[in-house]
């Protein structure tokens, strides 16, 4: 009896994609430009208040970052492929992360797909990276981020290198982006890396 070929290794890497409503959406935006190039297919996840921030910050409407992402889902769909374990990624990513998003993961009572993917991945055992935007922070904030990070997630708030003598505010945010992709060893070209290509 012959066995069909396992063409697992052949099925596109995916990786989820959340945008929360916290500011700094031009960081979620960024990443799924940077991940087009790859070759990874991005499922996004877009927070229902997304819009209000990204109209305050930019010039794009919803719809420009939504073609920039392989699938998107509703952020009510919580019976969408990536609210389960079965379904392999590569982990999420969530640019820019508010503390509401940080807190529901922490709890681990989710009320969004936003927060039900990232809960996921955690209990998978899969690798979560939460771009926080906050600051300051109180302890409530602090306990949840400890709270998340031993769950397993990584916390890796957008703060510029300036080792690499930023110019625009788009050096800042490349970077910021680009090393959080190092978190899932996808490698970008827009990263200066200390000791590599750095002047």
């Amino acid at each position: 009896m012959t066995h069909p070929e396992n063409t697992a290794t052949d099925k596109p890497k995916r990786l989820i994609v959340g945008i929360s409503a916290a500011s700094g959406v031009m960081l979620g935006v960024r990443a799924l430009e940077m991940l087009r190039e790859t070759g990874i297919e991005t499922h996004l996840v877009i927070s229902k208040a997304t819009p209000l921030t990204l109209a305050s910050e930019t010039d794009l409407h919803i719809d420009d970052i939504k073609t920039l992402a392989d699938k998107v889902y509703p952020v009510g769909d919580v019976g969408a492929p990536i609210a389960s374990g079965s379904y392999k990624t590569l982990g999420m990513l969530i640019t820019p992360c508010s503390i509401k998003t940080m807190g529901e993961i922490a709890s681990g009572v989710t009320s969004n797909l936003l927060s039900r993917a990232a809960d996921v991945v955690l209990k998978e055992r899969r690798r979560l990276v939460l771009m926080l935007r906050e600051t300051p922070l109180h302890a409530g904030h602090l306990k949840n981020a400890l709270a998340v990070t031993e769950m397993g997630a990584v916390i890796a708030p957008p703060v510029p290198a300036f080792y690499t003598r930023p110019v625009t505010v788009d050096d800042m945010i490349n970077q910021s982006v680009a090393r959080a992709l190092d978190l899932f060893d996808i490698d970008t070209p827009d990263i200066k890396r200390w000791g590599e290509n750095i002047d």
